[in-house]
């Protein structure tokens, strides 16, 4: 049995998406450790005298349905008076022991994949600031980030997978170091294979960032080589946090081709070959 805890702001204003992609990623936690989801508690903090209940009904609505969708059943919950709404889950899931998946087993000759694009964190800001029109991203983007993680998980356990993150909160560069770090050696990422929502790159030019990038850049000082020239704006995506974002496999470069058709044929809309692992100094390198 494995459990974990997650909740988040408010990526965009409309409750039900709120819903939908806090619960994804609340349930991805259990799908990169290799897991399968059986139960969630709602966890809430909502301004009750500031906002109609009809908003908190919404956000419930949209993370029972993404429960649903995962196969898991959504168990209760607790609720508590706040000054700012935040929403998530507390799922539990099940793993056979032996077959846990972490972000330590890479080794050197591993191909990394990476199944959802980056980007999400500058736009969900753009959004709240008025440079980017909630619509723009409603129709195509928000599906991408509010899907689960749990078919490119079983798929992926099909193969000799050697380790697992989800690409969340410290953006691609330190999620790309703790799985260095794990396994003592470099992971090589091809920036220009990293796939990227669009209007992200765009809105980093614009002067658009995140409260978190400066965290995210400092996280991974004197362990990032550049290798390649960067646009400022290019440098941001890659501490750019992601909410639900997409998995960072890794497994022999052997392999990498036959899982990535068969996480196309899967449906999974974004698959990316985007670096390797390398023997050496346990660093992220970005040629």
């Amino acid at each position: 049995m494995i459990n974990t805890v997650d909740f988040i702001t408010p990526p965009v204003d409309d409750p039900y998406w709120f819903g939908l992609i806090s619960a994804a990623n609340s349930i991805s936690d259990v799908y990169s450790m290799g897991g399968k989801p059986i139960t969630a508690l709602n966890l809430v903090m909502f301004p009750s005298k500031h906002l109609d209940m009809g908003v908190l009904r919404e956000i419930l609505r949209g993370g029972h349905d993404k429960v649903q969708e995962a196969g898991a059943s959504l168990v209760g919950g607790h609720t508590v008076d706040d000054e700012e709404p935040k929403y998530g889950l507390s799922v539990s899931g099940i793993v056979h022991p032996n077959r846990i998946i972490t972000n330590a087993g890479s080794r050197p000759g591993d191909a990394l994949i990476l199944t959802k694009p980056l980007g999400s964190g500058v736009l969900f800001n753009a959004v709240r600031s008025g440079k980017l029109p909630f619509a723009e991203i409603e129709r195509e983007t928000l599906p991408l980030i509010a899907a689960l993680n749990g078919r490119a998980m079983e798929v992926a356990l099909e193969f000799d997978l050697h380790a697992c993150t989800d690409i969340t909160g410290f953006g691609i560069a330190g999620h790309g170091l703790e799985v260095a770090l794990g396994c003592d050696a470099s992971v090589m990422l091809d920036y220009a294979k990293l796939p990227l929502y669009p209007a992200a790159l765009d809105m980093y030019a614009r002067g658009e960032t995140t409260g978190s990038n400066q965290a995210n850049r400092q996280l991974v000082e004197g362990k990032l080589d550049l290798q390649t020239s960067l646009a400022k704006a290019e440098e941001e995506l890659l501490y750019d946090p992601q909410t639900s974002g997409g998995l960072l496999l890794s497994l022999p470069a052997s392999q990498a081709g036959e899982l990535m058709a068969k996480l196309s044929d899967a449906g999974v809309a974004t698959v990316a070959r985007i670096g390797e692992i390398v023997a050496g100094a346990a660093r992220v390198a970005i040629r």
